[in-house]
C-alpha cells in the first residue's frame, strides 16, 4: 500500500541516498538530473506499438511528430523501429537503419534525438546522422555499441536487460524490495561504460518492457508504481534515472491517455529526472502543477 506513512518511512529509512549527489548530464543543452525535470517524447515507427497515438506510418509523418512533442515541451524525442512488446514483429538492421536515418538528419539540427535500438549498425547509422543519445535496449554487442557511442561523445541511457534477453522470457525482479537488485545490476554496467569512453550515462529500471513474468495487469501496475516511488534510492549510483512512464491500460480503460501524467507524480516525488512519455503535453502540465504547488522531488 502507498501512504504517507508508507513514503515517510521510505524517506527515513534511505535519508543517506536522498543526499546523494548526481552527476548531471547535458546533451545538446538539455540537462537532466538538475533542478528540472526533462520530458522525452516518444515517437514509433512500428505499428506493433500497443500505443496508437505515438505511432508514425512514415518518414514526414514521424518528422512532424516529433516537432509538435518539442513544442509542447520535450527536451529530447526518442525514436525507435521496433515494439518492445511480446507479439511485436523483429526488425532487422537494414529495416531499422532505412526507417531511422532520415527521420534522424531532419531532426538532428532542430532538437536532442534519442535512438531506441539494440542493434550496433543501427547506432553507428544513426550516431552519424546526429543523434546524441542511445537507448540501449538489449545487451548482445552492448561493448561495440557502447565504444560507438564513445567514440561520438554520446550519452547513453542502459536499460534494465540481461545478456541475450528477448521479449517472450525476459524477467523483471519482482521481489518486495526490487532495488538492491536494480544497484547490483547497474553499478557494475555503469563502471564497464565508462571503461570504454562514455562519459554520460542516464539508467532506466526498464518498467515501460515487456516481462514475462508481469503479464498481470493489477501486479505489473502495482509493482511498477512502488519502484517509482523510491527510485531516489538509485542516486547512490551517481548518475540520472530515466522512467518511461506506465500505461496501466487495464486500470485506466478509456481514459487510458490519463495514465502517465498520474504514473508521472510518483516518478516526480520518486526521484526521476528523466520522463519517457508519449503524452508531453499532459505529462507536462502535471510537472508544471507540482512545481508550482512546491511538490518536488527529493534532494
Amino acid at each position: 500500500m502507498i501512504s504517507l506513512s508508507a513514503l515517510a518511512a521510505l524517506h527515513s529509512e534511505y535519508a543517506d541516498d536522498l543526499a546523494m549527489p548526481v552527476e548531471p548530464v547535458t546533451v545538446g543543452g538539455v540537462t537532466i538530473g538538475g533542478t528540472d525535470p526533462v520530458l522525452m517524447g516518444t515517437v514509433n515507427l512500428s505499428r506493433d506499438s500497443t500505443y496508437r497515438e505515438s505511432v508514425a506510418v512514415s518518414t514526414g509523418a514521424a518528422i512532424r511528430k516529433a516537432r509538435t512533442q518539442v513544442a509542447q515541451g520535450a527536451g529530447i524525442v526518442d525514436v525507435g523501429a521496433e515494439s518492445s512488446t511480446a507479439r511485436a514483429a523483429r526488425v532487422d538492421a537494414p529495416q531499422q537503419r532505412a526507417a531511422l536515418g532520415p527521420v534522424v538528419e531532419a531532426l538532428a539540427e532542430e532538437c536532442v534525438v534519442s535512438v531506441e535500438t539494440y542493434q550496433p549498425e543501427v547506432v553507428e547509422t544513426c550516431l552519424a546522422a546526429g543523434a546524441r543519445v542511445l537507448n540501449l535496449t538489449g545487451r548482445d554487442g552492448e561493448d561495440e555499441m557502447l565504444a560507438c557511442a564513445a567514440s561520438y561523445g554520446a550519452t547513453v541511457i542502459l536499460c534494465l536487460c540481461e545478456p541475450g534477453d528477448v521479449r517472450a522470457d525476459a524477467r523483471h525482479p519482482t521481489q518486495t524490495d526490487a532495488l538492491p537488485y536494480l544497484l547490483d545490476h547497474f553499478g557494475p554496467r555503469i563502471e564497464h561504460a565508462r571503461s570504454l569512453g562514455v562519459e554520460q550515462v542516464v539508467i532506466d529500471p526498464g518498467l515501460g518492457f515487456y516481462y514475462g513474468n508481469l503479464v498481470e495487469p493489477a501486479v505489473r501496475v502495482r509493482h511498477q508504481t512502488a519502484v517509482l516511488a523510491q527510485c531516489f534510492r538509485l542516486r547512490r549510483l551517481g548518475v540520472p534515472v530515466c522512467n518511461a512512464l506506465p500505461h496501466a491500460f487495464d486500470l485506466f480503460g478509456d481514459e487510458y491517455r490519463k495514465a502517465e501524467g498520474f504514473f508521472a507524480v510518483f516518478a516526480r516525488l520518486g526521484g526521476t529526472d528523466l520522463f519517457r512519455t508519449h503524452e508531453v503535453a499532459h505529462v507536462r502540465a502535471v510537472l508544471v502543477a507540482m512545481d508550482f504547488l512546491d511538490v518536488d522531488q527529493p534532494r
